[in-house]
């Protein structure tokens, strides 16, 4: 481990840093700001955009402060009048290419680009436009792409190929040609594309965006035939406050039933209760084969839609290992349009049920399979993020800040603890953890064992081995793709030597930090957040009065009055899926 410790001087304030810390990172802990667009904190250096630039005394250059290290002895000027003006240029130079469409533009507000050309007081074009005429790609109904508003940053390329390992996009051709799309220049739904949004959340501008289904919802609304029911996800409720303005984590549940009430919902549920329900079927599912038949293990977590389709994509040689439950999205769908429907009258032709979700791919797994209209009717009308929901309350001029909070509709509102960590890596193993411990053992874990750390934080890989009751159970959480690979690799090396799995259950999660890291959620998403989001995940966990999803006394009653059993008939009927391989290159 290197400890060397470099001492230098940024603008006059001497820093000490250890060795190898870019000079921006060396600024940044001297509460020094050095304009970029293509560094981000979860991506690696490029020094792409050239906005950067420092003096470093007794050189003739400027340097990129993203990519240089710092070093002994270094006088650091990050400010002046030509590092500022070339900086404007650079900025002009980007816009010279760029569409003038604010206005229009998803990111409005909420570009990097705009807010730097603001900084700068760019006010008129300098340099001719020559924005290139390419068409959008709203190919896969997640995301859209439009290749127009690219800036050549490269952030949206390097997480999908390192972070995510879909490897989707690239970059095509050379000099002011050269754009950013799928190789081959196909589209992206003929890509490997997984709709995880994870170009969308780390895009600077509106280039790549979610596909905005806000006038669907607001047309069932206004539809006086329509019974609109809605859900929100877990993670939803800790990262809604950032677009009011709100820290990060602000566990803002009970505003949000009230919030959706106003804009005109007749019934308000939670995904936690659904999330709930999966923990049923699939701790069930997992303590079947972990005491009757250990040689299918591991099962493998399947209630994220990205990871899904990169497993029947990526990996089919594991859709037996698979856990056939559905996602928390469509449980809840399919127990609105039967259950729900049944004990309160409604036609369930008539539902329109609404599922907000901090997930672009959510909007994929509405048609997944022939599964998702299991009730007879799609399970889901709709899926809409977090920022798309951001702007429906704004639109409505719902004071969101000081409205009165309120709860939601029994009997699929009621949630334990372990539905809302839904929202976290970790949060769906350590759910079914709970859950099948008192399966096996037939009690609850201790109070001071129930918060299983040992699948926390944001390590990208996390092994453990779990005592259930005389039982070990042994289990590994990836998040973030690009991790997944080292734990399959070592559940087929296993298998090819014909060895016991070294895992009895996976949990893998697409996006890094989970679902509180989604590719619907509020922009600048970083570890610190990240972080603060879990923690206020993790605060919901602990002030709930119930903590296991077993305990929940709603979905006692839903299993007593209408399911039966955990994995039934009518279980199975409705809340389970199937899987199968699909091409990487879609033709």
């Amino acid at each position: 481990m290197n400890t060397e410790i470099i001492k230098a001087t940024i603008n006059g304030t001497p820093v000490e840093v250890p060795a190898g810390t870019k000079i921006l990172e060396a600024a940044r802990k001297v509460h020094i700001k050095i304009p970029t667009l293509c560094k981000h904190q979860d991506l690696l250096p490029s020094g792409g955009c050239g906005l950067c630039i420092v003096r470093v005394k007794g050189s003739p250059k400027m340097f990129r402060a993203c990519t240089t290290p710092l070093e002994n002895g270094m006088d650091i000027t990050t400010h002046d009048a030509e590092i500022v003006e070339t900086r404007k240029t650079v900025l002009e130079l980007i816009l010279s290419n760029h569409p003038d469409e604010c206005l229009t533009c998803g990111r409005n507000t909420n570009c990097e680009l705009q807010r730097l050309s603001a900084e700068f007081g760019i006010r008129d074009d300098k340099i001719k436009r020559y924005v290139p005429d390419l068409p959008k790609d709203a190919s896969t109904g997640s995301i859209i792409i439009d290749a127009r508003k690219c800036i050549k940053c490269g952030r949206c390329v390097q997480v999908c190929q390192e972070i995510q390992n879909v490897w989707a996009l690239s970059f095509l051709h050379r000099g002011i040609n050269t754009k950013m799309a799928p190789c081959g220049d196909i589209s992206l739904a003929e890509s490997p594309c997984i709709r995880c949004g994870q170009c969308a959340a780390h895009c600077p501008t509106g280039a790549i965006v979610e596909k905005d289904d806000v006038p669907a919802v607001w047309d069932a609304l206004h539809n006086p035939e329509k019974f609109c029911t809605v859900q929100i996800a877990p993670a939803v409720r800790v990262s809604l406050g950032e677009e009011f303005g709100l820290p990060p984590g602000t566990d803002l549940t009970k505003k949000i039933y009230a919030a959706l009430r106003r804009l005109g919902f007749k019934a308000i549920f939670d995904s936690n209760f659904s999330a709930d329900l999966t923990i049923m079927e699939e701790a069930s599912e997992f303590v079947d084969r972990f005491t009757k038949n250990p040689s299918s293990l591991p099962l493998v977590t399947s209630c994220c839609p990205s990871w899904t389709d990169f497993m029947e994509k990526m990996h089919p040689d594991f859709i037996d290992h698979f856990s056939s439950a559905k996602s928390p999205q469509q449980m809840m769908g399919a127990m609105v349009k039967t259950y729900f429907a049944q004990k309160n009258n409604i036609d369930p032709a008539k539902i329109f049920q609404l599922s907000i979700m901090p997930c672009t791919a959510k909007k994929f797994e509405l048609e997944r399979c022939k599964e998702m209209k299991s009730s007879g009717y799609p399970d889901v009308d709709c899926s809409i993020t977090t920022r798309e929901f951001a702007r429906m309350i704004k639109q409505s001029g719902i004071d969101f800040d000081s409205i009165p909070e309120e709860k939601a509709d029994s009997i699929l509102g009621e949630h334990s603890g372990a539905g809302v960590i839904f929202g976290t890596t970790g949060g769906v193993m350590e759910a079914a953890l709970r859950t099948a411990y008192n399966v096996i053992t037939g009690k609850n874990l201790e109070k001071e064992a129930i918060d299983i750390q040992s699948v926390r934080g944001l390590d990208g890989v996390k092994e453990a081995t779990i005592g259930v009751g005389n039982f070990n159970v042994r289990v590994a959480v990836a998040h973030g793709l690009a991790n997944v690979e080292y734990i399959l690799d070592k559940v087929r090396e296993a298998k090819q030597q014909g060895k016991e799995s070294p895992y009895h259950f996976i949990e893998v999660m697409a996006c890094p930090g989970g679902c509180i890291g989604g590719g619907g959620q509020p922009y600048g998403v970083t570890d610190n957040l990240r972080q603060k989001r879990m923690a206020g995940i993790y605060q919901c966990d602990r002030n709930c009065p119930v903590r296991c999803s077993h305990d929940n006394p709603e979905i006692k009653k839903i299993y007593a009055d209408f399911l039966g059993s955990p994995r039934s008939e009518k279980a199975h009927e409705l809340l389970h899926t199937h899987y199968q391989s699909r091409p990487i290159y879609q033709r």
